[in-house]
C-alpha cells in the first residue's frame, strides 16, 4: 500500500501544477463586477469556489479508486490460483468499490448542500 502513495502524490502534484496561475493581479479597484467574474471564471462567491475545489478533489479521489480497481483486477487475473493473492485482490476490489460509493455519495451531498442556498443550479 505504501508503494502506491508516492506515485499517487506525484500524480496529484503533476495535475495540480498543470493549471494556470491565479489572475489576481488583473483585478483593479476600478474594475466592475462583470470583469471580476470573467477574471475568476465566474466564481462569484466563496461557496462556488469551495464547491469547485471539492468537486476537483472528489474527481481526483475517483481516479485513484479507479486505479485501485484496475490494480485489483490485474492481481486477481495474475494470481494463478494462489489463495493469498486472490484474497488480496478481492480485498482491494471490495475496498475500492466501497471507496467509489463513498465518493459518489459525498459528491451528491456536497453539491446538494452547497447549491441549496444559491437559488440556481450549479454546473459541475
Amino acid at each position: 500500500m505504501k508503494k502506491f502513495l508516492v506515485p499517487a502524490l506525484g500524480l496529484f502534484a503533476a495535475v495540480a501544477l498543470s493549471f494556470e496561475p491565479a489572475l489576481a493581479q488583473l483585478i483593479d479597484i476600478n474594475d466592475n463586477p462583470n470583469e471580476i467574474a470573467n477574471a475568476t471564471n465566474s466564481q462569484g462567491s466563496a461557496r462556488q469556489l469551495f464547491l469547485t475545489f471539492i468537486n476537483f478533489f472528489l474527481f481526483f479521489l475517483g481516479l485513484i479508486a479507479t486505479a485501485f480497481i484496475i490494480y485489483g483486477g490485474f492481481l486477481y487475473i495474475t494470481s494463478s490460483g494462489d489463495d493469498s493473492s486472490t484474497e488480496k485482490a478481492k480485498k482491494i476490489l471490495i475496498f475500492a468499490a466501497i471507496g467509489i460509493l463513498i465518493i459518489l455519495i459525498s459528491f451528491a451531498l456536497v453539491n446538494t448542500l452547497l447549491t441549496a442556498g444559491l437559488g440556481n443550479r450549479a454546473t459541475t
